[in-house]
């Protein structure tokens, strides 16, 4: 499990520094992480509309990007539902 919380770190980061910030991701920055990362997982990864909803429920302070631990509510979200704990 070390091994893919140190994977997800890095992938954020990666996408994260793309406009200079490894600290959050922006709009741009989360479509195409979703779209690279996670199509299987994320329904409609590549519908605009669809991610633009998806960052917003995520966006807690609503600040127009997601910090990881925004970003992380996502991955237990879709690991939760992947593992068939959730409804």
């Amino acid at each position: 499990m070390e091994t893919a919380v140190g994977v997800l770190v890095s992938q954020f980061k990666a996408y994260a520094c793309r406009d200079g910030s490894s600290d959050t991701l922006s709009r741009d920055e989360f479509q195409k992480l979703v779209k690279s990362e996670l199509p299987n997982l994320v329904k409609n990864a590549g519908d605009p509309a669809d991610i633009d909803q998806l960052m917003r429920s995520l966006d807690n302070n609503n600040d127009g990007e997601l910090s990881f631990p925004e970003f992380w509510q996502l991955i237990g979200h879709l690991a939760s539902k992947h593992g068939g704990f959730s409804q």
